[in-house]
């Protein structure tokens, strides 16, 4: 990331990436409970992955912001899909973690659309 917002956006990214960290342990100590095994390895994670990577040298902000904004929309929608799982299964521990989930993942997905947003427009 650099341009005009750099800070903004980055502390923005920091504050995102804190609360997507801290949703692993939680979901590993959930699939612990219920007896199935978590990822274990680089590998693994890899095989699993559902997010893409973008590798590319340089992004611009916005459409890094885009990118995120869309990611995010994805992971809400599995959120959805694992939660409606969760209860079909009774498991009322899981759901209830899944939607404080969708909470926060919405409110990542309306910050990015605003910061895309007010970078596609002018200041009169």
């Amino acid at each position: 990331m650099s341009g005009l917002h750099f800070r903004d956006y980055h502390l923005m990214f920091d504050e995102q990436a804190d609360q997507l960290f801290a949703m692993t342990d939680p979901i590993a100590e959930r699939i612990r409970k219920m007896g199935v095994p978590t990822l274990r390895s680089i590998g693994h994670i890899a095989r699993m992955q559902r997010v893409r990577d973008n590798d590319a040298d340089y992004v611009e902000p916005c459409d890094m912001l885009a990118e995120l904004r869309d990611d995010n929309k994805t992971f809400a929608a599995n959120f959805r899909a694992v939660h409606d799982l969760c209860n079909e299964h009774c498991d009322i521990a899981s759901a209830s973690l899944i939607e404080v989930w969708i909470d926060e993942t919405e409110q990542r997905t309306w910050f990015l659309f605003e910061s895309t947003r007010r970078a596609h427009t002018t200041e009169h």
